[in-house]
């Protein structure tokens, strides 16, 4: 029988902690720095003492961080077979949460690899994009990030001139005649100090927008390219999804094959019921799980509105699920975004295979 060596490893920014076991055996405690040196010393460590027990399976887990993917990549290369374990979905008790540290949270990772290697158990692993899809994401993310920035500038300016009793405005909020009032609000109505506060706000947001339309530029760029123009199109014939909703769901969804059915797209994106069952309590549904990338959520519920004003068959949809709950229109809403979200699911995979890169 072959043996195996498993790794559960505690990552943080500067340090990596694992507890390394040869099957049952009990674990040994080491520790590396995180930098390149480290990790090379690391997987050399592992190599050697893979060869020293007669080991040809090195198995290699450690939790979702800011740290990305990196790790995972220099792992597999080295033909370590890795895996990246979701926080939200790893089982902690209160107690383990009074009582965390480093070596503990090692050893719960080693005892899920050990469960999954030798008992066949479930392992609470993350799907891992390709290179260029996570570089994909850090522009379109960007985008979404910047966009939220200006929304926030947005509101403290709306939030000063409250503060000041300048609640009516004589235009239409940021628009050219909007600019102008706030402009001489600056100038002739503000104390001087809450005057260099709005000069400062009004300039952040100007900037903010400049550099949304440049990101988004970069962003229509890319969904012209060979990887995503032909998904983009279809995506786009959808009403209220534009190219910006389009690359969020491409790029956050991956690989789309992945998903089997439309339950599993649901559920991914968190738009389905959370369910408690215990007993005789059997059927308790709940808000939805919000698990999966919000970032689709949030643009999914801009879609749907956006088709709620313009496709007669959407707002006949929402309202009649409007009618059996009247005091619960969120559960429209969701209900909608669950539809578009498995209709954009739909329309990418529609696309043939070859067109696309």
């Amino acid at each position: 029988m072959t043996k195996c060596i498993m790794n559960g490893c505690d990552l943080h920014d500067k340090t990596m902690l694992l507890k390394i076991s040869v099957d049952l055996e009990p674990p040994v405690t080491r520790t590396w720095d995180t930098d390149q040196r480290g990790r090379a010393a690391m997987i050399r460590y592992l190599q050697r003492h893979a060869k020293k027990n007669g080991a040809d399976r090195i198995v290699f887990a450690y939790e979702a961080c800011g740290f990305g993917f990196g790790l995972y990549d220099e792992l597999t290369a080295a033909g370590i077979e890795t895996y990246v374990l979701a926080p939200s979905k790893m089982a902690r008790s209160p107690k383990h949460r009074q009582r965390k540290t480093d070596e503990r949270d090692a050893q719960m990772i080693l005892e899920l690899l050990r469960g999954y290697i030798l008992a066949g158990n479930e392992l609470p692993s993350v799907w891992v994009p390709d290179a260029a899809t996570r570089q994909d994401r850090e522009l379109v993310r960007r985008r979404l990030t910047v966009a939220e920035d200006s929304s926030a500038a947005q509101t403290r300016i709306r939030w000063l001139l409250k503060g000041h009793d300048l609640k009516a405005s004589p235009a239409r909020p940021w628009t050219q005649a909007y600019w102008e009032w706030l402009e001489q609000l600056r100038r002739n109505v503000l104390p001087l100090s809450a005057s260099g506060a709005l000069g400062s706000l009004m300039r952040q947001v100007r900037w903010l927008e400049e550099e949304g339309d440049w990101l988004m530029e970069q962003v229509t760029a890319l969904s012209r390219t060979p990887r995503y123009v032909a998904q983009v199109t279809a995506l786009c014939r959808l009403k209220g999804v534009g190219v910006l909703t389009a690359m969020v769901f491409l790029t956050e969804m991956g690989d789309l094959n992945r998903f089997h059915n439309r339950r599993q797209v649901g559920a991914y994106l968190g738009l389905v019921p959370a369910s408690y069952e215990s007993g005789e309590d059997n059927d308790h549904k709940g808000h939805i799980t919000r698990q999966g990338p919000s970032r689709v959520r949030k643009v999914l519920c801009q879609a749907t509105w956006s088709r709620l004003r313009s496709e007669p068959s959407e707002q006949l949809a929402y309202d009649r699920i409007v009618t059996k709950n009247p005091k619960h229109k969120k559960i429209a809403t969701v209900a909608r975004m669950r539809v578009l979200a498995i209709r954009m699911w739909h329309a990418a995979l529609s696309v043939p295979q070859a067109e696309v890169a």
